[in-house]
């Protein structure tokens, strides 16, 4: 394996990145392990892993993300959603960030975003921490050593921990600041160590400009049936709600789990590794990512763990509940080596209901399906986010608005020209409480929700009997093979069915309610498939 080089001629100071110490540039994960242990980044643990901490910041800061405002973007991005940065703040920031980056020794990777060499972004990323290099290195697709040799980056993306933004300086709201410039294409990030950062801006960045070329960006994890890859499915969801989990299936290959494009070809992953949380890990349900906790070079993040035997705690959330493992798409044996697929028969829309309220599977017309995608209804799951504590009922526009640079209608109208030219059947899955709201009921039973999806991904399920729900009028199956019948009509699992319909008529409301800044922009059919 290429071991990389130190200081190489041309790399960053043709993009007028000068002044810095060593330059570590494509350094292999046994090497970025070892400088990272060295610098005091973080410690070995079993097997060979990489564990460490990010500090005050263990989720996303998604209030602190900017995109800077030109006559690229003026008309195209979606300002209530994003926070603009002027073209002057942008270039104080940056000129600031490099002089402060002066002299001290960066890592320098370059990677592919994106496993169609048609549509990949070839994105070069500096980081201040030998462990980022690492992560990102697990989580982006990497280069073989020729493509390395001539490398051209298309964006780079600069991320720089110890630098403190101004926010009166540098246009932004805290010292905290993760900011695009689309005309120099460069990705700023300072303030924080948390390692998601890095590749959620990537993904941010893929939402603005896949779409420009017809291809749907997908907040997703997507598999496909052992020997049959046009057989594909895919399953959006927020973190938390499952993705990782349910599309790691011992009985189809996984595409990949968190951010994919569906172009004209078919489905194909944004990355080559998986960021996987790990609170609650269990290694009889999820044997294969609870196996990676384990394995060479994989960043454990946030974890609590013994000092002497290094044994994790996965139920341990005193540092977060948002505790993470990020590890390459190889350590999956069923993993796909070319993380493509052909166009998707099933759509799983995963959802994480904290009312109990919605069944554990319904079946979706077209305009649901578009009404349910642009609703992104979930709950946020404690540790996601900064300040989250326990899951909060929220409206995140296509399961990832956070993500989402461009207006929801855009994603939307992209998502039902693809159902119909491919004829995708779409699903909503509940994978939140049942019994009862969050507090009262419990959640539901994983062992239900991976039957059901494997009945209705087999087709099974689609030939049995449907019931109308009366607070949404989608289809719910009144049986199937492996799943207590009582589970699927979610009324009948309460002990109390008028507090029941007061949940579900309040719901109801909270859908309305949400949808409507939605209804200038959307056809008929979608308005009428709103509520049932």
């Amino acid at each position: 394996m290429d071991h990389g080089t130190v200081n190489p001629s041309m790399k960053l100071p043709a993009q007028g990145i000068t002044g810095l110490g060593q330059v570590y540039y494509n350094y292999c994960e046994d090497d970025l392990s070892a400088a990272a242990v060295a610098r005091g980044e973080g410690q070995l643990g079993k097997g060979g892993t990489f564990l460490t901490t990010t500090g005050k910041f263990t989720g996303r800061s998604p209030k602190d993300k900017h995109v800077v405002r030109s006559v690229t973007t003026e008309n195209t991005i979606w300002w209530d959603n994003n926070a603009a940065m002027e073209p002057d703040a942008f270039d104080r920031l940056y000129d600031d960030m490099i002089a402060h980056m002066g002299g001290k020794d960066y890592f320098v990777q370059d990677l592919f975003a994106g496993a169609d060499p048609t549509h990949r972004l070839d994105v070069r990323f500096v980081t201040e921490m030998a462990w980022h290099g690492l992560f990102i290195r697990h989580l982006m697709r990497r280069p073989t050593a020729d493509e390395v040799e001539v490398f051209a980056p298309d964006w780079t993306v600069i991320n720089c921990p110890s630098f403190l933004a101004d926010p009166t300086r540098h246009g932004c709201r805290s010292e905290t600041v993760i900011t695009m410039n689309f005309d120099r294409k460069i990705i700023l990030i300072a303030g924080t160590e948390y390692a998601g950062e890095n590749k959620k801006s990537v993904f941010t960045l893929l939402n603005y400009l896949l779409p420009e070329k017809d291809i749907m960006p997908m907040h997703c994890s997507a598999n496909h049936a052992e020997g049959n890859p046009v057989d594909s499915a895919v399953f959006f969801g927020l973190s938390g709600t499952g993705k990782t989990t349910l599309s790691a299936d011992p009985d189809r290959v996984l595409i990949g789990d968190d951010e994919h494009g569906w172009s004209e070809r078919g489905i194909f992953n944004f990355e080559g590794g998986c960021y996987a949380k790990t609170i609650g890990l269990n290694p009889e349900a999820e044997p294969e990512i609870y196996a990676t906790t384990q394995m060479p070079n994989t960043v454990i993040e946030n974890m609590v763990f013994d000092p002497e035997t290094l044994e994790l705690d996965f139920e341990d959330d005193s540092l977060t509940a948002n505790m993470r493992c990020a590890y390459p798409l190889n350590y999956i044996s069923n993993a796909s080596e070319s993380a493509l697929g052909g166009h998707p028969k099933n759509i799983i829309m995963l959802t994480c209901d904290a009312f109990g309220v919605l069944p554990p599977i319904a079946r979706l017309t077209p305009a649901q399906a578009m009404y349910h995608f642009l609703s992104g209804f979930t709950s946020k799951v404690a540790g996601t986010e900064r300040g989250v504590t326990e899951p909060e009922p929220t409206f995140s526009t296509c399961f990832g608005a956070p993500f989402m640079p461009r207006r929801p209608e855009v994603y939307g109208d992209l998502l039902r020209s693809k159902i119909a030219a491919h004829g995708a059947t779409c699903w909503l899955v509940n994978t939140g409480w049942t019994g009862g709201a969050y507090g009262t009921g419990n959640r539901m039973p994983i062992k239900a929700t991976r039957a059901l999806l494997t009945s209705a991904l087999n087709g099974t399920l689609a030939e049995g009997e449907f019931r109308k729900d009366v607070n949404f009028g989608f289809d719910v199956p009144v049986s199937c093979a492996g799943v207590d019948d009582l589970l699927l009509t979610p009324r009948d699992t309460w002990a109390d069915a008028t507090a029941y319909d007061v949940q579900a008529a309040k719901l109801v409301d909270m859908f309305a309610d949400n949808f409507e800044k939605y209804v200038p922009y959307i056809d008929e059919d979608v308005k009428a498939a709103a509520i049932g």
